[in-house]
This record gives C-alpha cells, structure tokens and sequence, in this order.
C-alpha cells in the first residue's frame, strides 16, 4: 500500500510537471503562465505600457488620444495655415521677422549645409551629390528662381515642392527664415563668399516667440494682444497696491 507521503509526493510533481508542461510554448514572446502577475503588472491603466486590450478608452488603448485640434506646447507657430499648393499665398503673406545680421547668415549657411546641401550643392546650383544623380534641383541664380522672396523659400522648405520632400517636421519655423536668407546669399552668384553682401543691421518685422515657433499653445500672438513688457529691472510706480488694471483700486 502507497503511503501518503509517497502519494502526495506524487501528486505535487504531476503538478509541477503539468504546470511547466503548460507553460512551454513555440511563441517565443509568450511569457507562458505567469504566478500573481498583480505582482508586477499594473492594475491600473499606465499611458505607456500595453497589457491587455482596453475596453474603456477609445480604440482600446491605455494612452488617450489628443483632442482634435490640439497643439502641443512650443507649436503653435510651427506649422501656418497656407496651403500646400498655395506658394503665391505665402509670398504675399509671410514676412521673415529676423534680422539680416552677419550671425543669423551664419547661421542659415551652416543649417544649409546640414538639410539643403546633398541636393542643392555647395553654390546652390543643384549640383549636390543627390542632384548629380536625380537631376530636376534648381539653380538658385537662374531664372526664376534668382528672385523668389522669403515667402517663397520658407513655404517650399516646410512643404516641399514638386520632387522636394517637404522638411517642416526636420527644421523649425527660426531655422527655415535662416535657411532662406542665406539662399539669398545664394542667389546672387552661387558664391557663398556673397554673404557680406546681405548683412542688415535691422530686422524688417520685430521677431516673436509665435514666429519662432515658441509660443504657449494657449497663446496666439496674432489674435492677442501682450500684457506688458516683464520689466525685471523696474520698480513698482504704486509699492504694495499692486497693478490698478488688475487689482482695482485702493480706498
């Protein structure tokens, strides 16, 4: 007769063999049975982190989705409202807001180098190594492309233009106004050595943070006026009664 320790012996290992048995399979991702995975898995819903479907949130998952028309902070500015195809709009309409300073040059001609360079070439004369191969990369000093404006040049950059990819995701609203002034560097000779020639010692247009794509996404600088200049290094004109406009006025 089997003794009970024998039996129950018995009993314990045609479970852990069953259990590991189950536990195998051919899917390598399967974390096969786990024990008290409350122990390691969440209960509650984390954004990040995908378990099981979510039956409560729209398309069943933990992350909610943006409502429609959201901004995210620092974008407001990023991406106007001109049509694709509406390049003569944005030649009427866009104004660079930053100065023709021999830093900001500088600056266009090294972000140039960095996202234009490979196809336009050196001179801009579509000579880069990827317009060599393609052919169809424009000569900024021929043509009618000798005279397109600020507008022109910012709109094609954010988004693109016949084989040129749009690049409105790679370089920010700051960046494409710089790029655009050293192509007009370009444009007068494909001579790079022509930038002296642009340097301006003021801007046309005072630049903002919503220009720069900088703005507070609860804040349009078109359709809001500021409240003031911070004023840092100014004392108060009433000490401890505060600002009138906003406080009232004391008895």
């Amino acid at each position: 007769m089997m003794s009970p320790f024998l039996k129950y012996g018995l009993s314990a290992a045609s479970l852990a063999l069953s259990l590991g048995v189950a536990s195998c399979s051919p899917d390598p991702n399967s974390p096969g049975v786990e024990y008290a995975p409350e122990m390691y898995e969440s209960i509650p819903y984390e954004p990040l982190r995908q378990i099981t479907f979510n039956s409560i949130n729209s398309f069943g998952i933990n992350q909610r989705t943006p409502a429609a028309g959201t901004v995210p902070r620092g974008k407001l500015a990023y991406f106007d409202h001109i049509p694709k195809d509406s390049v003569t709009i944005a030649e009427r309409t866009l104004r660079n807001p930053y100065a023709y300073s021999k830093a900001n040059l500088e600056e266009g001609q090294v972000l140039f180098s960095r996202y234009c360079l490979h196809c336009h070439g050196e001179k801009g004369d579509g000579q880069g190594p990827v317009g060599m191969k393609f052919k169809g990369v424009p000569n900024y000093s021929s043509g009618a492309y000798k005279t397109m404006n600020d507008g022109h040049i910012y709109h094609v950059i954010e988004w693109g233009r016949n084989r040129m990819m749009p690049h409105g995701s790679q370089v920010n609203p700051e960046e494409r106004w710089k790029i655009a002034m050293y192509v007009h560097v370009l444009q007068l000779n494909n001579d790079p050595a022509d930038l002296p020639k642009l340097v301006k010692v003021t801007a046309p247009v005072e630049a903002t943070s919503a220009s720069s794509g900088e703005a507070s996404a609860m804040t349009d600088g078109t359709n809001q006026k500021a409240e003031g200049k911070a004023n840092s290094r100014t004392g108060s004109e009433t000490p401890g009664q505060g600002t009138p406009g906003r406080n009232g006025k004391m008895n």
